[in-house]
């Protein structure tokens, strides 16, 4: 029984974290950008009894394992990539990626991260950056008459200036994917950064060779499904309800085991 008390505390914990990350995907309902998670979970280590194959005679072997289980642990929190809902802003700095990639912004220790948001800003100087003050990698400087600006579904940034008619182009914007974008690691601000599970970044332009487009003036929002998040919720619940009510039981046996050598 110390050992059923033992299995239900981990499916208890395994049932925590799984709660801690749904919480996490229902407080960023609204983040844009974000992309949520789900915990993957592993049986652990089993006893062995007896096991398949062991001769009993001459002629016969046992046909199953007789094993017991020692509970499950989380291995893995999957970070799933699909595309959210575009939400208009009529903002001309806002952008949305429909599709594969990421946008690259310098870090302040000089490193790449990456990100879904496309909720620039420019700073002083004119230069495009995000909510926090990073810059766009490459660069993107709008000069300080500007009136007008548009940006392609290629990633062309076009502005336009006072006294002329045709808009003057001013940069590119490149972007990332990944081979296995589950594998970047979160860094919050909406950030990721490449690891050696994603793989090196590849580097291209929207609309081209599997990158998605642009649309500017519109956010992408999380990926969020809240009544999904609920469903899952209300398992996991019932899963860490069940946990604790193995662990009363055992419990209740140790007690009933305890009274019969009274």
């Amino acid at each position: 029984m110390i050992k059923a008390l033992r299995t239900a505390a981990s499916g208890m914990i395994a049932q925590q974290m799984n709660i801690d990350t749904i919480a996490n995907n229902l407080a960023n309902v609204n983040t844009t950008g974000f992309k949520k998670s789900k915990v993957e979970f592993q049986d652990v280590l089993y006893e062995k009894v007896r096991t398949a194959g062991t001769n009993v005679s001459a002629e016969n072997v046992v046909p199953v394992n007789l094993e017991i289980g020692y509970g499950s642990k989380p291995i893995a929190t999957a970070r799933t990539f699909e595309t959210g809902e575009m939400n208009p802003t009529d903002n001309p700095l806002d952008l949305a990626i429909q599709g594969n990639g990421f946008f690259q912004i310098t870090m302040p220790d000089g490193t790449i991260g990456y990100t879904r948001d496309g909720a620039f800003k420019l700073s002083g100087d004119g230069r495009l950056v995000t909510s926090d003050g990073f810059f766009l990698e490459p660069e993107i400087t709008l000069p300080q008459d500007t009136v007008g600006i548009a940006v392609g579904i290629d990633g062309r940034v076009q502005v336009t200036l006072p006294g002329q008619v045709e808009p003057q182009e001013v940069g590119q914007i490149e972007m990332a994917k990944f081979l296995n974008p589950a594998g970047l690691q979160a860094l919050g601000h909406n950030l990721y950064s490449a690891s050696a599970a994603s793989g090196d970044a590849i580097l291209g332009n929207p609309s081209e060779n599997g990158f998605g487009e642009l649309a500017q003036g519109y956010l992408e929002m999380g990926n969020v499904q809240v009544v999904d998040e609920m469903v899952n919720m209300i398992l996991a619940q019932r899963a860490y309800e069940i946990n604790a009510k193995a662990i009363q039981t055992s419990d209740d046996m140790s007690r009933i085991a305890n009274d019969l050598k009274r």
